[in-house]
């Protein structure tokens, strides 16, 4: 009998992709080679106590805190700094103005003087910009064999054919939707994708287009809003990053029964959007390689969309 695979199992299921990302809204992601464990910031060979500090500190100030790597692992490459130094990255999420800052560290101490609570904010650290997309593709295998299974590969690709924009990330969230990227400063999550998809997502991203069909969220918005996002993406024939704004959503219902109804009110254009999504939950399955039992799952069906 075959081992049990996650993301095997939600592709039998034929999950949607779409409303599933992580909701977070600002990113401090920091460069620690690896190993990294099963749970990064508590098992990765940093000083002692950092990596609690650490947790507590972007938790204080909600923010999701990541630990990157380059792909391969390898020692110093042409054009890398001596590893002494740890590249980061604080990215605002927030659409629609997600921006990125960088910086290099001697010491992840060093994080804790940052005021992470003005980064969520959408204040700048005084950091240096950072024009160009960043690619964090999740291979965090001793969280989820998915993640390294189909990370990894992903990841490598995407080394080959942008370096500079390419690191390996830990746990994103979703490990049923291996192979799992984020997309820096927009917050966008990408599944399901293998070597030539997620090439394919990571140029358009460069070339300023958006690709849909991997899309799981921007992960500034809650799930349905999400899901109502791509839909309405869709119905527009939007392949551009920006050009919808959310005005206002209202939520009624419980997911646990009928549903969750979301309206989801949108501008584009000088035009009024409003989205209605249902959102419920599924039957209890297994959510991840190393789960326990059996848990439900947030799916979202588009009941309309309307001009306003």
């Amino acid at each position: 009998m075959s081992e049990f695979r996650c993301s095997a199992a939600s592709e039998a299921r034929t999950e949607s992709l779409a409303g599933s990302a992580s909701t977070v809204s600002a990113f401090l992601l920091l460069e620690h080679p690896g190993p990294w464990g099963v749970n990064a910031l508590r098992d990765a060979r940093l000083p002692d106590g950092v990596g609690e500090e650490l947790r507590a500190h972007a938790q204080a100030a909600g923010v999701r805190l990541l630990l990157i790597r380059r792909p391969g692992r390898t020692p110093t490459t042409a054009g890398e700094p001596e590893r002494s130094t740890r590249r980061i990255f604080a990215v605002h999420a927030r659409a629609p103005y997600s921006w990125t800052e960088t910086a290099r560290l001697g010491d992840p101490r060093e994080v804790l003087d940052l005021d992470l609570a003005a980064l969520r904010a959408g204040r700048s650290l005084g950091l240096e910009a950072h024009g160009e997309p960043v690619f964090a593709v999740c291979t965090h295998g001793r969280h989820d064999a998915c993640c390294a299974e189909r990370g990894r590969p992903v990841a490598a690709a995407l080394a080959r054919a942008l370096p500079e924009h390419t690191w390996e990330v830990s746990h994103l969230g979703g490990d049923r939707f291996a192979a799992n990227m984020l997309v820096a400063p927009d917050g966008f999550y990408y599944g399901r994708l293998d070597p030539e998809s997620a090439v394919a997502v990571a140029r358009a991203r460069v070339a300023g287009e958006l690709e849909l069909d991997h899309l799981r969220g921007r992960s500034c918005y809650p799930m349905p809003v999400q899901a109502a996002e791509i839909a309405l993406r869709r119905h527009l024939g939007l392949s551009t990053p920006g050009g919808i704004r959310l005005a206002a959503r209202v939520q009624t219902g419980d997911a646990r029964s009928s549903g969750l109804v979301t309206d989801a009110t949108f501008a584009h254009d000088g035009q009024g959007y409003v989205v209605r999504v249902r959102s419920t939950h599924s039957v209890p399955v297994a959510l991840t390689c190393r789960a326990v039992r059996d848990q439900v799952a947030l799916q979202h069906e588009i009941e309309s969309i309307e001009r306003v």
